[in-house]
């Protein structure tokens, strides 16, 4: 089987592997030249990302003169890389090219389809960039500080440059759905009734002294008048005029552009059909397994009744946001015990446990990971979504923590990024081995004993099931025909999620084609390879 096959998974889970024949020295000398190729394209790659990096003040550069500089530069690392002959490297070269491959030929395809003229998603597209690149912004120095007014200053020119790709969308049938329109409609609208004191792009400015005025003109007078711009031509220009279809293959090529989404977020040569086809017998094979824990609690009534009960029963939930974000933190202390166990390496970063920020909560999902830096001195942050608490369960709370904090996307993200002796680009996030590895260590956490319930087993079972329904309802959606009444149906009648985060999930998943299904492909090749 091919590496790429295999999913690209880090070097510990393929050394694990007997199916790399070991190269003599004799045998690298006689095809140093493949050697040489792969090192000068790497090193190409690396200017090219050098070259292409937002300068500190800016945002990035959407032209199209641009895009055809990236076009032309990756078109020729791909003919470099077709040059090289696979079978003369080495073990740690094949697995270099088969990743580099897989990146320059994702960013390269979605550069010809101009998946950017669809630059917004169910969680706000780049308008959520702006929060992530600006709210934890540190001012500590004059250069930071200048940096910042400037890229206040440069807000209105890149809301424009985005609406005119927008525009572009509507021509070329590249277009987003009218019901994630609405979301980001919604968004810039919270912006708009908050206070100018209280934005997202105001905080850091609250200790930044000198600049602390000029900041709040600068947004006051012109940040806030381009998120309207932006709003007005959302309402009036582009929801007038795009699809209420849901899924991406009623675009022009988007059956074709969801084919390449799956084989790009599986890192498998594998069709939308066979996800959909995996999906439904995991959901039968869980959905036994989750009977026979409520046949177990020995309670009265059918699996609808018995979600219907942890949907609505108190005894699930928590009052204040406190409370929330105190048993997480617990939780989480908990799941570190397990580590000396079944880890021989730890890394040194810690990490800590926030709410999600309140200018995305709304339309964002449970919880997430937040890398930190050590370099930065940011700590990483498992972030709870304390937003709506009759939605947020306690029973799944030990499964989401042992996904986004540890073992799951802290260790793996911190433990790579400490990685030495490797190529820059190896420090990339792929979601089939990232999210993948996240629900591996909710399936850990049972073998390791953190489920000390039946209802949190249920829980574990219940987000197995989550990213099950995923493989059926993403594909579904995108490339079967079906609607979001048939997607939220399969999925709330299947898991015990609260109806606030089906529909947040399902959302997602519209204005995502294809990074749903990574998680259980991802996890299940994981299990196999463990197997193996």
């Amino acid at each position: 089987m091919r590496l790429l096959q295999l999913g690209i998974f880090i070097s510990l889970i393929f050394l694990a592997c007997d199916s790399q024949k070991n190269l003599s020295e004799n045998q690298i000398t006689e095809n140093i030249n493949d050697s040489e190729i792969l090192t000068e394209v790497i090193d190409a790659y690396h200017q090219y990302q050098r070259k292409h990096r937002t300068a500190p003040g800016q945002w990035p550069d959407l032209s199209e003169g641009k895009v055809k500089d990236k076009k032309y530069m990756l078109s020729k690392y791909v003919d470099q890389m077709n040059q090289i002959d696979t079978e003369s490297l080495t073990e740690k070269e094949l697995i270099n090219y088969e990743m580099l491959r897989i990146l320059i030929e994702d960013k390269l395809y979605n550069l010809e389809y101009e998946s950017y003229l669809m630059p917004l998603n169910a969680e706000g597209g780049f308008i959520i960039g702006m929060v992530y690149n600006m709210q934890n912004a540190r001012l500590n120095n004059q250069e930071q500080k200048e940096n910042y007014l400037n890229k206040l200053r440069a807000i209105p020119s890149y809301v424009d440059d985005n609406i005119d790709l927008l525009k572009r969308g509507i021509v070329e049938n590249k277009k987003l759905p009218k019901l994630i329109i609405d979301n980001c409609v919604s968004m810039i609208d919270q912006y708009l009734e908050t206070s100018v004191e209280d934005l997202f792009l105001s905080l850091p400015l609250q200790n930044a002294g000198d600049i602390k005025a000029d900041g709040l003109t600068i947004i006051s007078d012109e940040v806030i008048p381009s998120f309207q711009k932006l709003k007005s031509y959302l309402n009036e220009e582009y929801i007038p005029n795009t699809k209420d279809e849901i899924g991406v293959s009623v675009n022009e090529g988007g059956k074709e552009y969801y084919e390449q989404r799956v084989r790009y977020f599986t890192t498998l040569n594998i069709s939308p059909e066979q996800v959909f086809e995996t999906g439904q017998k995991e959901v039968k094979r869980i959905r036994a397994e989750m009977e026979d824990i409520i046949e177990e609690l020995e309670f009265e009534g059918s699996y609808a009744d018995f979600l219907e009960f942890l949907r609505t029963d108190p005894q699930f939930y928590v009052d204040t946001p406190q409370e929330l974000l105190s048993h997480a933190a617990w939780l989480s202390k908990k799941a570190e015990e397990i580590l000396p166990k079944y880890f021989g390496k730890l890394p040194r970063l810690p990490f800590t446990v926030n709410p999600v920020p309140a200018a995305i909560a709304p339309n964002y999902t449970t919880g997430r990971y937040s890398g930190g830096s050590m370099e930065d001195q940011r700590a990483g942050q498992y972030w709870v979504n304390t937003y709506n608490l009759p939605s947020r369960p306690t029973f799944v709370l030990p499964a989401l923590t042992l996904h986004e904090a540890v073992p799951g996307h802290h260790l793996q993200i911190s433990l790579a990024k400490e990685m030495e002796d490797l190529p820059r680009f190896r420090n990339t996030y792929l979601s089939a081995y990232g999210e993948g590895w996240g629900l591996y260590a909710e399936y850990l956490g049972k073998e390791a004993g953190i489920y000390t319930t039946a209802y949190e087993d249920f829980g574990r079972l219940t987000y197995e099931m989550w990213r099950a329904c995923r493989l059926v309802v993403d594909p579904g959606m995108h490339y079967m025909g079906w609607t979001r009444d048939e997607a939220v149906e399969f999925m709330a009648s299947n898991t015990a999620l609260s109806l606030h985060e089906v529909n947040t999930e399902i959302n997602r998943y519209i204005g995502w084609p294809g990074q749903a299904v990574s998680y259980k492909i991802g996890e299940l090749k994981i299990r196999e390879l463990r197997t193996r």
